[in-house]
C-alpha cells in the first residue's frame, strides 16, 4: 500500500519551516525535473535551480536561503541540508509496504535444527539449513539459500537469490542484495612443477559486521583458514569480488566491478572507485581514496588520493599527465637538437684540426 502525508507532517518529519499549503497531501517523491502534482522533490545543487521555474512538484525541500519566484505554485520546506532531509522523506515513503512478521511461505524448506525468531519473514522457496540462527525481524526474500550454520543478526534483509554458504555470519541491520554469494570457496590451489593444480581446502568463513550493505551479484569468498571480514558500516556495490582472507575496514565504500585479492587488508573509511584492482597480501591506510580504474600493486601507507596503474598519489599522477601532454613538443625539440648535434659531429669529422682551412 502506498503511503501519504501532508506537507505539514513532512515538515515536522525533517524539522523544517513550511511556506505554503500545510494540508496538501503528498503521495510520493521524484526528481525535480520529473516530479508531478502530489509529489515532493528537493533542490540541493545550484545546477538544478533552473528546474524550479518549471517543476510540477507540489512541494520542494530547499535551503533556508533559497529564493523562489513570486509565481511559484509549490510549497517550500526550508531545511539546513536539503539532500539529507530528502533521504529522510525517501525512507518514509519507501516504508509504505510492510511484510507480515512471522510469515512462513509453505514452499520454504526449514531444517528442524534451525533456530528462527518468531518475527522472521520467510518468503517462497527459501532454504534454511541445519543449525542456522536467524534473529528478530530478519526478512528472507524468495529464493534465498542459507547453508548450514549461518547466523543472521536482527533486522537484516536477505534478498532473493542470495546464497550464504556454511558458517557465514551476518550482523544486524545488513542488506544483502539479489544474487550476492557469501562464503563460496576462495581461489586456492597449489601449483605443481608440471603446471597442474592441487586444491587447497577452504575451511574458513565470511564474517559481516553490522549496518553493512552488499550489492547484487557481489561475491565474498570464505577464508582458507579463519575469516574473510567485512567490518561495520561497509557499503559494497554490485559486481564486486572480495577474495579469501581479505579484511575490509569500517565504513569503507567500494564501487562496482572492483576486485580485491586474497589476504588484502583495506583500512577504515576507504573509498574505492569502480574497476579498481588490488593485488593480494597488501594493505591500505585509513582514509584512502582510490580513483576508478586504478591498479594497486603495493601497500598504501598514507591517507590521501591515489590514481593510476600502478597507482600513485593523485598529485603525482596529475604531474605525469601534464608531462605526457608535453611529450610531442619535447620530442620535436629533441629531434631538432639531435639533428644539430649530428651536423656538428659531421663538421668535426671533416675538419679534425678545428680550423676552417683559410689562410692566416
Amino acid at each position: 500500500m502506498s503511503k501519504t502525508a501532508t506537507a505539514h507532517e513532512i515538515c515536522e518529519l525533517v524539522n523544517g519551516s513550511l511556506e505554503g499549503d500545510a494540508d496538501f497531501e503528498l503521495t510520493g517523491i521524484n526528481k525535480i525535473e520529473e516530479a508531478g502534482p502530489g509529489e515532493i522533490s528537493f533542490l540541493a545543487d545550484q545546477r538544478y535551480e533552473r528546474f524550479a521555474a518549471s517543476t510540477q512538484a507540489s512541494c520542494l525541500l530547499v535551503d533556508k536561503k533559497f529564493k523562489a519566484a513570486s509565481t511559484a505554485s509549490f510549497a517550500l520546506i526550508r531545511v539546513n541540508e536539503p539532500y539529507r532531509a530528502f533521504l529522510t522523506v525517501a525512507r518514509f515513503f519507501a516504508s509504505g509496504q510492510q511484510l507480515p512478521a512471522g510469515f512462513r511461505h509453505p514452499s520454504a524448506v526449514i531444517d528442524a535444527a534451525a533456530d528462527l525468531a518468531d518475527s522472521v519473514y520467510v518468503g517462497a522457496g527459501v532454504l534454511i539449513g541445519a543449525n542456522c540462527s536467524i534473529a528478530e525481524d530478519v526478512i528472507l526474500h524468495p529464493g534465498a539459500i542459507l547453508y548450514a550454520d549461518v547466523h543472521i543478526g536482527a533486522g537484516s534483509i536477505i534478498h532473493g537469490g542470495v546464497v550464504c554458504c556454511e558458517g557465514t555470519r551476518i550482523g544486524q541491520r545488513c542488506i544483502i542484495n539479489p544474487g550476492a554469494v557469501l562464503g563460496a570457496e576462495g581461489f586456492g590451489f597449489y601449483e605443481h612443477k608440471d603446471g597442474s593444480f592441487e586444491k587447497v581446502p577452504q575451511t574458513g568463513r565470511v564474517v559481516v559486521g553490522d549496518d553493512v550493505e552488499i550489492g547484487a551479484n557481489t561475491t565474498i569468498d570464505r577464508a582458507t583458514m579463519g575469516a574473510t571480514v567485512i567490518k561495520n558500516g561497509v557499503k559494497i556495490d554490485n559486481l564486486v569480488q572480495v577474495g579469501h582472507n581479505a579484511s575490509i575496514g569500517e565504513h569503507t565504500g567500494i564501487v562496482s566491478q572492483t576486485g580485491i585479492s586474497g589476504s588484502t587488508t583495506v583500512g577504515r573509511r576507504n573509498r574505492i572507485g569502480g574497476q579498481v584492482g588490488m593485488v593480494g597480501h597488501i594493505s591500505t591506510a585509513d582514509d584512502v581514496y582510490i580513483e576508478a580504474k586504478s591498479g594497486i600493486a603495493k601497500s598504501i601507507k598514507e591517507s590521501g588520493k591515489y590514481f593510476g596503474a600502478p597507482a600513485v598519489a593523485h598529485s603525482d599522477h596529475v604531474k605525469q599527465i601534464v608531462a605526457l601532454h608535453q611529450l610531442p613538443a619535447i620530442l620535436k625539440e629533441f629531434r631538432a637538437l639531435q639533428k644539430t648535434v649530428h651536423q656538428l659531429q659531421r663538421q668535426a669529422a671533416e675538419n679534425p684540426s678545428g680550423t676552417d682551412g683559410s689562410a692566416g
